[in-house]
């Protein structure tokens, strides 16, 4: 996705076991709903993961689709994962890929690369559902200019546990005895956990930060109920579980090991220092980037934002994720 900064709401106070409760800020987009968790006020990131988006549930008309013009990254790596839908992936590496549900694409820019995000010609003839998520993982220093990269992973190559009402597959990292085949650039765990009716799903201990945002349905934590479009962090060694409602839930949770510094955030750029995000901005704007195979006519033009520094909460203006 490429990145706007949208209004920030105020958060709730945590109640007993559960450190922070962020509200993600919602944008609309000709109907079709985007909800943004991270970044946000109170807190940059959880582990690496600087940037969390919902996508929908929404429907777009016959002859209307996901339309993500061609824009850049660098410092991250980007994360896809529907539960509804089809997102045609391309970039400037030439990789040309459909993601379905379940499946995985991992796309890291490092130095820099170019992509786009757009309903697939073939799928527009008739109304389409999209929803999931996109998050953005920040590379530790020592990786931030390394070559960009994607890989794909069909839901079919990833570790699923199933047992008392908790199907759970791991999108990436390790955790809960299981570890994805998805090549990360540091310690990190990211899972999608489906809970029947009162079934449970326990935070993995061994990782340092954790979060869990509720997808759908609730969740009781310690005694406090979660309804869904909230991302709970919680406190580092507490030995907890979410424990669905009578309606059941789907969670994904995440985290990792604390990065190694707080991050600038401009645009679709992550970088740990300012200079290598003005670097990006210039290179952007004298089309040092390169193109993208099949998709060369249309680009997003780079935004006339504030750059803030590490670790600013965001700046409070508006835009689409996907202008």
């Amino acid at each position: 996705m490429s990145w706007q900064p949208v209004d920030s709401p105020d958060c709730p106070t945590p109640p007993a076991g559960v450190d922070l409760v962020l509200l993600p800020r919602a944008h609309d987009i000709g109907g079709f709903e985007v909800r943004r968790a991270l970044p946000a006020r109170e807190r940059q990131m959880v582990g690496p993961f600087i940037f969390f988006d919902q996508m929908g549930p929404g429907e777009f008309l016959a002859g209307k689709g996901l339309d993500v013009r061609p824009h850049p990254h660098v410092g991250l790596s980007t994360v896809t994962y529907l539960f509804e839908g089809e997102i045609l992936h391309r970039d400037s590496l030439g990789s040309r890929q459909p993601i379905v549900p379940g499946d995985v694409n991992w796309m890291t820019a490092g130095a820099g690369i170019v992509h786009s995000e757009r309903t697939d010609p073939a799928r527009r003839g008739q109304a389409n559902r999209l929803f999931g998520i996109q998050s953005w993982v920040a590379l530790p220093k020592a990786q931030e200019e390394r070559a960009p990269g994607f890989a794909h992973h069909p839901a079919t190559s990833l570790p699923t546990g199933d047992a008392d009402g908790l199907r759970l597959r791991l999108i990436a990292g390790t955790g809960w005895g299981l570890a994805a085949p998805v090549a990360v650039a540091s310690d990190l765990f990211y899972a999608d956990a489906v809970l029947a009716p009162n079934a449970a799903v326990p935070l993995p201990e061994e990782h340092e930060e954790r979060a869990a945002y509720v997808v759908q349905g609730e969740v009781d934590v310690a005694g406090d109920r979660f309804e869904s479009g909230r991302m709970l962090v919680f406190r580092a060694g507490d030995r907890l579980a979410l424990r669905a409602g009578p309606e059941g839930a789907r969670l994904l949770l995440l985290g990792g090991a604390a990065m190694d510094g707080p991050r600038y955030l401009f645009w679709n750029f992550v970088a740990s220092s300012r200079e290598r995000i003005e670097q990006a901005k210039a290179d952007w704007k004298a089309a040092r980037f390169g193109t993208v195979p099949g998709d060369d006519q249309e680009f997003i033009p780079l935004p006339e934002l504030r750059v803030p520094a590490a670790g600013d909460s965001v700046a409070p203006s508006r835009g689409s994720p996907t202008s």
